[in-house]
């Protein structure tokens, strides 16, 4: 049997055909939309989320062929051995467990011959009670004083879904602890962090798997210079979240305390293990941060046991696919209207751009075409002011619209216009969907919208601990699902590296400058060279 090939399936092409048919006036969202029953049979619920997809350019053609690509790809089969813990990253040779890390069923997921889940469940054990004793002033720095500042010196995996969960769960933070994060190497990033903390009052959790990683080291030796400056010792006001035996492994001396993370799970798919549970649970109690753990585990069930036709991060990703393969589509926004879901944009744009922007296939073979597609997103309203100009009339992308029936606060909202802020918030959001979709013609081109946008809500009751894990959850498989459906390895991320090893060549250059003043930067490329001379010269001459 010929081994699946996204591109070479049959099934491609007969995809094509059928996009080339949606690309006809009989088949413009307006006549879609009005179909009896629409929006029941392009509609699913599960996981406690509601996926609606009925402004989407599908049909039932269109939606059985997809279906048939995922029993082509043997989808299913791919996800349940992910979440068996078999080595699904062939390029590393590696498990995937993220959802380990968040899975309260006691049956084992073994890799090695050693069970990950009871080593993930110990690591969550020994978060429970340091929280509790930095809650309770039983650890505090080194003049004794409690602790009521919290910064995350990590960047990428290592941050960016931290900060989205802390951002979505902040009316929860009642612990007297801030939490800030100090991800970028540039020292506008640490100036800006260091004069708003109380150096005496400040944890600081390092999180890197190898301790290698230089921006993140950079930052751990500024830390360290700094506290030291004002008369701190800085063992006293760190922790890290590190591999086993790694540099930054507690038995070094050098800090409170480590929480181990493992290579069978991802950075950007990291925020269920001890990369999110040390800070979140500081920030939030242990308690709440378990609450979140549920959640996603509540869509990690469903994901792999809901039929595909009732599996919503599956009709996602195949939405996704169809989107990108067959529509052209290069780009999807998500624009939550929900303010606390701000940061929700960013840790997609990682989670799926570093994990499905791949050029060959899990065989290594080279893809017809590159897989992937750009995220980006800002919160409704906001993003109406923004770019929704060209989403309504330049080249258009598809949209994730997110809602929430419930609000985090409670407050006397008052009438303006007859509304309030929640119901003027779901006016805008019903609003901007039915608008893509539909359209308005006019005799005057430049009022002239042509509709036939398409578009996805998803609707969770409310912003509680669980459904932000659910959204999280939907959007790592999701992912997982598009990449299982490309034929593509959703775990590895060799592009981030070219940059890193390119960096260190002129890292060698610039300290070779700063040890000898005469270095003239003689074996870097012409356009690089000029580039150092002016860094080293402070002027663009």
């Amino acid at each position: 049997m010929t081994k699946y090939r996204f591109h070479h399936d049959p099934l491609h092409r007969r995809l094509l055909e059928q996009a080339g048919r949606m690309n006809g006036p009989d088949c413009h969202l307006e006549r879609l939309v009005a179909a009896d029953r629409r929006l029941d049979a392009f509609s699913a619920m599960g996981g406690g989320v509601f996926y609606d997809f009925s402004r989407q350019r599908v049909d039932e053609s269109v939606m059985d062929l997809l279906f048939e690509l995922t029993e082509a790809a043997d989808v299913g089969r791919q996800f349940a051995a992910m979440a068996a813990g078999e080595k699904v990253n062939v390029t590393e040779n590696r498990a995937a467990l993220h959802m380990a890390a968040r899975s309260f069923s006691s049956s084992p997921a073994m890799v090695d011959g050693r069970d990950a889940k009871a080593e993930l469940q110990d690591v969550l054990e020994q978060i429970r009670p340091f929280s509790k004793a930095v809650h309770q002033g039983e650890i505090t720095g080194s003049t004794g004083q409690a602790f009521s500042h919290v910064v995350v010196v990590g960047i990428g995996g290592s941050y960016l879904g931290t900060e989205f969960v802390a951002c979505a769960l902040e009316a929860f933070a009642d612990k007297n602890l801030s939490l800030d994060f100090l991800a970028n190497v540039d020292i506008h990033n640490f100036s800006s962090v260091w004069s708003r903390i109380v150096p005496e009052k400040t944890l600081w959790v390092v999180i890197s798997k190898s301790y290698t990683t230089v921006e993140t080291m950079a930052n751990e030796d500024l830390i360290r210079r700094h506290m030291q400056a004002v008369g701190l010792n800085p063992a006293w006001h760190m922790v890290t979240v590190t591999s086993k035996g790694s540099p930054g492994d507690q038995g070094t001396g050098q800090e409170l305390a480590a929480f181990h993370m493992f290579d069978f799970i991802g950075g950007r798919y990291s925020v269920t293990s001890a990369v999110g549970g040390v800070p979140l649970s500081l920030y939030l109690g242990y308690e709440r941060f378990e609450r979140f753990l549920k959640g996603a585990e509540e869509m990690d069930r469903h994901a792999l046991e809901a039929p595909p036709k009732d599996n919503l991060p599956l009709i996602a990703a195949l939405i996704g696919v169809w989107n990108a393969s067959f529509l052209g589509y290069p780009q999807t926004a998500i624009v939550p209207y929900a303010f606390p879901l701000r940061k929700l944009a960013a840790h997609i744009q990682q989670l799926n751009m570093e994990s499905n922007g791949k050029s060959v296939d899990a065989a290594g073979n080279k893809l017809d075409e590159p897989a992937g597609t750009m995220i980006f997103g800002e919160p409704g309203t906001n993003a109406q002011h923004s770019f929704f100009q060209l989403a309504h009339q330049g080249k258009a992308f598809p949209i994730d619209f997110i809602g929430v029936l419930n609000p985090q606060t409670q407050l006397d909202e008052g009438r303006f216009k007859g509304v309030g802020h929640q119901q003027e918030l779901w006016a805008n959001l019903l609003a901007q969907s039915t608008a893509l979709a539909m359209g308005k013609p006019s005799d005057d081109p430049a009022r002239s919208f042509s509709g036939n946008r398409p578009s996805s809500t998803i609707v969770v009751e409310d912003l509680e601990p669980e459904s932000v894990g659910r959204l999280l959850a939907f959007y790592e498989a999701k992912t997982i699902f598009e990449a299982f459906v490309w034929g593509i390895n959703p775990f590895d991320q060799f592009g981030v590296e070219l940059g890193k090893v390119t960096a260190g060549k002129l890292r060698t250059e610039m300290a070779a400058r700063n040890r000898d003043e005469a270095h003239d930067f003689s074996e870097v490329d012409p356009i690089n060279r000029r580039y150092l001379q002016m860094l080293f010269n402070g002027r663009l001459d």
